[in-house]
C-alpha cells in the first residue's frame, strides 16, 4: 500500500503527538487532532521584550539523547542546545536560604526523577522550548501528506468497515489504518472505551496533580540577593500560601532575561479551589509575597506571567502502571498505539523516547498488514 493510501491519525498535538507525526510523515498520510487552540501541550514559550519566560516545561535532563537527536533532525542549529548554567541549589527553612547538596532539591520535592538524574540538571532550548515545538510545526506543515488540525475534538475511536475511525465531537469522522492516542489518561479512557472495555475504563481513576507559576520580571538592583543558583525549594513546615519553589530562570539559563534584568518563577501546587477561586493577580501577589518573605525582595515587579496546569501532571505508581500495561494489552488487536508522559513517563525526554517508539511500533504495524 502506497504511503498517500495509509492514512493515521494521531489524536493529540502535544509533544508526544507531534514528535509521533514527524516520525511518521515519511511511511503514511498523518493527521493531528488537536482539542485546543494551539500545539504543543505543556510547552509554551513566551518571547517578551527581552524575556524568554516559560509557561510550561523548562528543560530536559541533562543525560537524553533523543532531545539531541530530534534537534538535529529537525535542522535546528547546533548551538540551539544550551546547558544548565548552574547546579547550585538553595532550600528556605522558614528562617534563611541555604545551599543544598546536588540532587537533594530533586528529592525533597517529590520530583520523579531517576537517580542518575539527580544533580545533574537539565538543559533547555536557547529560544525557549516552545521553539522546538514551532520546529515540529513546520516539519509537519511543510509536508504534503500531514495535517494540523487544532480546535478539533475527538469523541470516540471505533472500529470502522475498513479499519478504524476517529469519531469528532461534530459528529463526522476521520477514517485510518492506524491511530496514535497522544492525551492525558482520564481523556483516553473515555476515547478507548468502544474498543478496549473496562482496560480503558480503568484510567479513569488515574492520579494526576495540578500547578500554577507565576514568573515575574524584575530590575536586577532590585533584588538583594546574589542569585549564584539555579533556584530555592520551601521546606515543607514553612510553605506558606502554597509556595514550594522558585527557579531564578535568568540564573538557571543564559538569555531568559535582558541585561539588568531578572526572571524569577514560583511554583504552586494549588487546590481545586484555589484553581477555581483566584485571578492573575491574586497568585501574582501570592509570588509576590513569597519571595518578600524569602528573598527580602521589596519592589513591585516589571512584568509577570501566570500559568495554570489542571490535573495536568500525572503521577506514576505502580497501579497506574499495571493499568496502562492492560490497556495495551487490550489493545492488541487493533493498530492503536499510545504515546506520551500519560502513559511512559513523566518528563520531556520519557514523552519523545515514547512518541518514537509507538511511532515504530505503528510503522510495523502497518507494513505487517501489506504483506
Amino acid at each position: 500500500m502506497a504511503r498517500e493510501n495509509r492514512r493515521i491519525a494521531v489524536v493529540g498535538g502535544g509533544l508526544a503527538g507531534l514528535v509521533a507525526a514527524f516520525r511518521l510523515r515519511q511511511a503514511a498520510s498523518v493527521e493531528v487532532l488537536e482539542a485546543g487552540e494551539r500545539f504543543g501541550g505543556q510547552i509554551d514559550t513566551v518571547l517578551a521584550e527581552g524575556f524568554v519566560v516559560e509557561r510550561g516545561a523548562e528543560g530536559f535532563v541533562a543525560r537524553s539523547s533523543a532531545l539531541p537527536q530530534l534537534a538535529e533532525d529537525l535542522g535546528m542549529p547546533p548551538d540551539a542546545l544550551i546547558d544548565q548554567a548552574t547546579l547550585r541549589s538553595y532550600g528556605y527553612d522558614a528562617v534563611q536560604l541555604s545551599e543544598l547538596q546536588p540532587g537533594e532539591a530533586a528529592r525533597f520535592l517529590g520530583f520523579q526523577v531517576a537517580r542518575e538524574d539527580l544533580g545533574r540538571g537539565i538543559r533547555s532550548l536557547r529560544h525557549g522550548m516552545g521553539s522546538l515545538i514551532a520546529a515540529l510545526e513546520r516539519a509537519l506543515r511543510a509536508e504534503p501528506h500531514a495535517t494540523l488540525r487544532a480546535a478539533t475534538q475527538v469523541r470516540a475511536i471505533e472500529r470502522a468497515e475498513r479499519g478504524l475511525q476517529v469519531v469528532l465531537a461534530d459528529g463526522t469522522a476521520v477514517g485510518a489504518d492506524a491511530v496514535l492516542v497522544a492525551t492525558q489518561a482520564v481523556v483516553a479512557a473515555e476515547l478507548l472505551a468502544s474498543l478496549a472495555g473496562e482496560p480503558a475504563r480503568a484510567l479513569r481513576s488515574a492520579i494526576t496533580s495540578s500547578s500554577v507559576t507565576v514568573e515575574l520580571a524584575y530590575r536586577r538592583a532590585a533584588v538583594p540577593h546574589a542569585l549564584d543558583g539555579s533556584g530555592f525549594v520551601v521546606a515543607l513546615a514553612a510553605q506558606q500560601e502554597g509556595l514550594r519553589a522558585c527557579t531564578w530562570s535568568s540564573s538557571k539559563f543564559e538569555g531568559r532575561a535582558p541585561p539588568g534584568k531578572v526572571a524569577l518563577r514560583a511554583f504552586f501546587r494549588p487546590t481545586a479551589e484555589e484553581l477555581a477561586q483566584l485571578d492573575d493577580a491574586a497568585w501574582i501577589e501570592r509570588a509576590r509575597r513569597g519571595l518578600a518573605r524569602v528573598m527580602g525582595l521589596q519592589e513591585p515587579p516589571l512584568d509577570a506571567w501566570v500559568s495554570r496546569w489542571r490535573d495536568a501532571l500525572p503521577v506514576f505508581d505502580d497501579a497506574h502502571r499495571a493499568r496502562v500495561a492492560a490497556l495495551e494489552q487490550a489493545l492488541r488487536p487493533w493498530p492503536i498505539a499510545l504515546a506520551g508522559s500519560a502513559f511512559h513517563g513523566s518528563g520531556i525526554d520519557a514523552t519523545v523516547q515514547s512518541a518514537e517508539r509507538a511511532a515504530l511500533s505503528l510503522r510495523a504495524m502497518l507494513a505487517e498488514a501489506t504483506l
